[in-house]
């Protein structure tokens, strides 16, 4: 398994659970739990794979559908759709922080394999990071993170900034990725639980 590959499956759990708790947050029926964790967990990855010109990985493997299901399925069981308040919730904010990171990371490799100039590594980095998780959010009324949260798109494309650098020194390999990883979900938790925000009009 690849390091993109490894990155890719955390980043799909992560944004189907999340995706999960904010469907029963607003008591969206079945089919709107499926969306609504689909959509973080596999749009973005749609989005990126389709810009750097390959077939997406969804269209072609049956993992990350599965890998969605099978985290609907465990979220039920374990009644993760009896939360109530799930603002402040510690499951929800990890698992989204996490699906950020992982999914900056992934957008980045994929465009580094590409050979994309600078500009579009941290493009690819954000559409992949929050690309499935805004069309959500429009779905259902939400104002989507991207626009209001604590340094929630600035952590992806910070991300994909310091990847891009260890790329220029030849630097990328699982240890370094792990290290960013690290860093980066770390710095969207500090942003949450700090309040930190960029400068607003």
């Amino acid at each position: 398994m690849t390091t993109l590959e490894l990155a890719d499956i955390i980043g799909i759990i992560s944004f189907a659970l999340s995706g999960f708790l904010i469907a029963v947050h607003y008591k969206l029926d079945f089919l709107g739990v499926c969306i609504s964790s689909f959509l973080p967990a596999l749009g973005g990855g749609v989005i990126r794979d389709t810009l750097a010109n390959k077939t997406p990985y969804i269209f072609s493997h049956h993992l990350p559908i599965a890998l969605v299901f099978i985290t609907i399925v465990i979220s039920l069981v374990f009644k993760l759709h009896k939360i109530s308040n799930l603002e402040g919730k510690t499951t929800f904010i990890i698992t989204d922080a996490i699906g950020l990171v992982s999914f900056a990371i992934t957008g980045s490799l994929v465009a580094l394999e590409n050979d994309f100039n600078f500009v579009g590594v941290l493009i690819l980095a954000f559409i992949t990071a929050v690309g499935g998780g805004t069309t959500r959010d429009i779905l259902i009324n939400k104002v989507p993170a991207i626009l209001m949260s604590e340094f929630y798109a600035t952590v992806a494309i910070i991300v994909s900034l310091v990847i891009y650098v260890l790329d220029l020194i030849n630097q990328v390999n699982l240890i370094s990725l792990t290290l960013v990883f690290i860093f980066g979900t770390t710095l969207r938790l500090l942003a949450y639980y700090r309040h930190w925000n960029l400068t607003t009009l």
